[in-house]
C-alpha cells in the first residue's frame, strides 16, 4: 500500500474509528467488527492535510458570522408527493433541497412507495430515479405493474456517485435506490462499507444544499432492524423514515423518527394492493376490532402522534401462571411501563397479579409511548382481572402516577374530538383536563377521574376494594371471591 494512503479501522456497528485493528470495539462492545477503511485517496489527496478529503465532503457554502436578528427568514416551500399519508409523515409535503432517508425490511415496499411518488412528481418536475440494484427494465416493469403512466421520469442504472452527479443537471428530485449500493472514487473500499456509506451520504448532502435538489434515499436495515451503516448517515439526513409491517400483512406503517421540517412522531398507514401502496384514509378503523366490548380486557384510547389523533384498542390477557415467576409480555407498550402500572394496581387498588401471567397488545402493530395511555392500560388490566368487559363505546386516556393519581395530559381537546368523530359515547379523562374539554359536554359524556379507583368504578369494573390499601398483599377472603 502506498505511503501516502492513510487508513483507519472503523466499527461496522457504531462507526467508532481506531488507528489499529482491535478484536473488540471499545465503543459498542461488538466483536470482530473493526474494518479497515481508506481515509484519503493516494493521488487525488496528495499534499492535503490529514482527513482533508473526509472534511471536504461535509463542507457547505459558508460566510461571515452575523447576528440572529439579521438572518433572513426562509420560507420552506412544500410540494405534494401525490400520496397523502407520505405528505402527512413528512410534515405537510416535500421540502425542496431536503434529504429523506427511507429504511425498512427487504420487500416491505420501499421502492414501490418512492416509485409512486417519483412518477407523480415527474408530471410537473424533472425527476431522476437512480436504480443501483435493479436494471432500468425492472423499474419499468414495476411501473407498468403499478399502472404508473409518467413516461417523463428519467431512469439511470449506475453505482458510481461521480457518474450519478453528472446526470443531475436540471434535476429537481432524485431517488437513490440504495445508498449502500453506490460508491465514490475517492475511496478504494467496497460499496456498502462504513467509509463509502459515510462519504456518499455526505456528498449527496452537499449536492442537495448547493443545487437545491431533493433526494429520496433508500437505506438497508440490519437484522436488528436499525439502518445499516454508521450513525452519521442518519445525522446528515433532514428526515429519517422507517417502513414497518409484516410481509404477509397488507397494512404497513410509515414512521418518522427524525424530521427537521415537522413532527418526528407522525405515523402513516398504507395498504398494499395490486396497484401499489394506497393511503388508509381512516386509520382508526385499522386499530379497532369489531368484537370490542364483548370480551374482557379490551379498552380504546385516543393516541396522538404528531398532528394526528387515532383511536387505538388495547387488548389484555391474564392467565394463571404455570411457573414460579409470573410472565409479563407487551407488544406496542413499553415493558417497564406495564410493570409499573401492574404494581400501581396491586398496591393502590388491590387488584392482584402476583399469580398471573399478563399479556398486552396494541392493535394494528402501532407503538404507544406517550403517558396518556397509562389509564387505558390500567383499565384493560382491571377489566381482564375482574373478567368484566368495558363498554365498546367508552374511551379512556390519562397519565397515572405511582400514588394512583390520574394526571393531566396534553391535547385533551383533540383526543375528545377524535372520540366524538369515531362514534364513542363516553370518555373517562383526567379531572384536570375537564375545563379544557367542557365545551364537548353536549356531544359526548365526559367522566372526570382523579384516581385509578375512580376510573375502575366509572367503567363498571368490579374492584376488590374501594380505597387504596397500605400493602401489596390481598386479603384471603378477597382472593377467594375472585
Amino acid at each position: 500500500m502506498s505511503a501516502k494512503t492513510a487508513t483507519q479501522f472503523v466499527c461496522s456497528e457504531c462507526g467508532y474509528a481506531a488507528p489499529r485493528w482491535l478484536g473488540k470495539c471499545p465503543s459498542c462492545g461488538a466483536f470482530n467488527t473493526m474494518q479497515e477503511e481508506i481515509t484519503s485517496a493516494p493521488a487525488a489527496n496528495a499534499g492535503k492535510p490529514k482527513n482533508a478529503a473526509s472534511r471536504s465532503a461535509f463542507a457547505l457554502p459558508g460566510g461571515k458570522a452575523k447576528p440572529l436578528s439579521e438572518v433572513n427568514y426562509e420560507e420552506f416551500q412544500r410540494v405534494s408527493s401525490g400520496i397523502s399519508e407520505l405528505d402527512a409523515v413528512l410534515g405537510g409535503g416535500i421540502v425542496r433541497g431536503s434529504l429523506v432517508l427511507l429504511g425498512g425490511d427487504p420487500g416491505i415496499g420501499k421502492s414501490t412507495l418512492l416509485t409512486q411518488a417519483a412518477a407523480f412528481l415527474a408530471k410537473d418536475h424533472r425527476v431522476l430515479y437512480v436504480s443501483a440494484e435493479e436494471s432500468c427494465s425492472q423499474v419499468k416493469m414495476r411501473c407498468d405493474r403499478l399502472g404508473l403512466s409518467s413516461g417523463s421520469m428519467l431512469l439511470l442504472n449506475e453505482t458510481n456517485l461521480e457518474a450519478i452527479e453528472e446526470n443531475l443537471d436540471g434535476v429537481e428530485y432524485a431517488v437513490i435506490d440504495s445508498v449502500q449500493a453506490i460508491y465514490t472514487d475517492a475511496l478504494s473500499s467496497a460499496a456498502g462499507s462504513v467509509g463509502q456509506v459515510r462519504e456518499c451520504a455526505a456528498s449527496l448532502m452537499r449536492i442537495a444544499k448547493n443545487r437545491g435538489i431533493t433526494f429520496f434515499i433508500i437505506g438497508h436495515v440490519t437484522k436488528e432492524g436499525s439502518l445499516a451503516g454508521p450513525k452519521v448517515l442518519e445525522h446528515i439526513m433532514d428526515t429519517v423514515l422507517y417502513f414497518e409491517g409484516e410481509q404477509e400483512e397488507n397494512y404497513k406503517l410509515l414512521r418518522a423518527v427524525k424530521n427537521r421540517f415537522g413532527s418526528a412522531q407522525e405515523v402513516g398507514v398504507f395498504e398494499m394492493t395490486e396497484r401499489g401502496l394506497k393511503s388508509v384514509v381512516s386509520p382508526s378503523d385499522l386499530f379497532l376490532s369489531d368484537t370490542r366490548g364483548v370480551a374482557a380486557g379490551s379498552v380504546v384510547t385516543p393516541a396522538v402522534g404528531g398532528n394526528r389523533c387515532m383511536s387505538v384498542e388495547l387488548q389484555t390477557l391474564i392467565s394463571r401462571t404455570a411457573y414460579g415467576l409470573p410472565r409479563r409480555m407487551s407488544l406496542g407498550i413499553d415493558y417497564n411501563k406495564l410493570v409499573v402500572l401492574i404494581a400501581v394496581l396491586e398496591k393502590r387498588c388491590g387488584v392482584p397479579f402476583y399469580t398471573s401471567d399478563v399479556y398486552i397488545n396494541a392493535m394494528g402493530g402501532i407503538r404507544l409511548a406517550e403517558p396518556s395511555v397509562d389509564l387505558a392500560v390500567c383499565a384493560a388490566l382491571a377489566s381482564a382481572a375482574a373478567d368484566v368487559p368495558v363498554d365498546k363505546y367508552t374511551a379512556v386516556f390519562g397519565e397515572v402516577g405511582l400514588t394512583g393519581e390520574v394526571r393531566a395530559v396534553s391535547f385533551a381537546e383533540k383526543r375528545v374530538n377524535e372520540c366524538i368523530k369515531t362514534g364513542f359515547k363516553r370518555v373517562i379523562l383526567p379531572a384536570k383536563c375537564m375545563n379544557a374539554c367542557r365545551k364537548y359536554e353536549k356531544q359526548i359524556e365526559l367522566i372526570p377521574v382523579s384516581y385509578v379507583n375512580q376510573m375502575i368504578k366509572a367503567a363498571g369494573l368490579r374492584a376488590n376494594r374501594t380505597e387504596p390499601i397500605s400493602h401489596g398483599a390481598m386479603p384471603s377472603d378477597a382472593v377467594n371471591k375472585r
